[in-house]
């Protein structure tokens, strides 16, 4: 197990190298020009031109990226260009907003889509597993920035029962004001999480439902709740572990919108102020700390699989 979890970790080094290389040459190439922001509207050419110069734009690609890439090994993530203020301390100071969100999300999203997976495999072919089905549809069919504002226009300014925007830290303002001002995020970010899961978790268990070992169980009398919980889901679980784990890229592009949408002061909106601001050093270090977390929960995952299946060793 743990020389597979090395030769994991090793195998990260050049996908992260090539995540890098494509987002550095992404950012370069793509139109834009951080020194035409930083001047304004009526700067002159000679003064876009000396702000390229000072802010190191006007060197070739590759010295760029030889001298980006010296620092990144050294954990350096570089300089903000509009706040000079150092990557890794702005990743800090909007972590907590994010990682908390993503927390509740997962958290509803497993309590929640599970479950209703499970009932409408049970009740196939029942009104339940129509609804069920018709909730996974619209989950898929609905942006994230529609529903937020649907939310807000019903939850918030009609009922007024959440906060319309706005995040409270359950450290410094408590854990009531923190879950009112979590709760529409939440449910937002969710709901596209939770119809992907539900319908995975009914294609598993529907499958499982049909063997043998499942109808044994029932012949000689175990609940229905029991063959559900001990025989079904548990060994249906592989394949939703899965899902989930490929959910969170759904989850990490979901929480820019929603963040933007509910004005959640998180790495959603660094990420997003960064790409209208075309501040390189914050997008190229967001997105490698995206793609170092995704690589690092399907490692997780794969783990994950000797938990609910002992057949599996690594």
């Amino acid at each position: 197990m743990l020389a597979y979890i090395f030769k994991r970790i090793l195998a990260t080094v050049p996908v992260m190298g090539v995540v890098a290389l494509f987002v550095f040459l992404m950012l370069r190439l793509s139109p834009g020009d951080p020194a035409a922001v930083i001047a304004g509207d009526y700067a002159t050419a000679e003064d876009i031109a000396r702000i390229r110069e000072n802010l190191g734009l006007n060197e070739p690609i590759v010295v760029q990226f030889t001298k980006w890439l010296g620092q990144l090994l050294q954990g350096d993530l570089g300089i903000s260009i509009f706040t000079n203020l150092p990557v890794t301390t702005l990743i800090a100071q909007r972590l907590e907003p994010t990682l908390l969100l993503t927390l509740t999300t997962i958290v509803f999203t497993v309590a929640v889509a599970i479950p209703l997976g499970t009932l409408a495999a049970w009740k196939q072919g029942s009104l339940i597993d129509r609804g069920v089905m018709l909730f996974s549809v619209a989950g898929f069919s609905i942006p994230v920035f529609v529903l937020g504002y649907i939310l807000i226009y019903v939850l918030s300014i009609q009922l007024k029962l959440l906060p319309v925007q706005g995040y409270k830290s359950p450290f410094t303002d408590g854990l009531w004001p923190f879950l009112r001002h979590i709760t529409l995020p939440t449910i937002t970010l969710s709901v596209i999480y939770i119809a992907l899961i539900a319908r995975m978790t009914r294609a598993s268990v529907m499958e499982v439902l049909q063997e043998d070992y499942v109808r044994t169980a029932r012949a000689k009398g175990q609940s229905e709740f029991k063959v559900l919980m001990k025989h079904a889901v548990r060994n249906a679980a592989v394949p939703i572990v899965t899902v989930i784990g490929l959910g969170i890229a759904l989850l990490i592009g979901g929480v820019v919108v929603t963040e933007s949408v509910y004005n959640i002061p998180g790495l959603g909106r660094l990420v997003l102020d960064a790409v209208l601001k075309r501040d390189y050093p914050i997008i190229q270090g967001l997105i490698l700390l995206f793609s170092f977390i995704y690589i690092l929960i399907n490692l997780l995952i794969d783990l994950a699989y000797t938990v609910f299946d002992p057949r599996i060793r690594y």
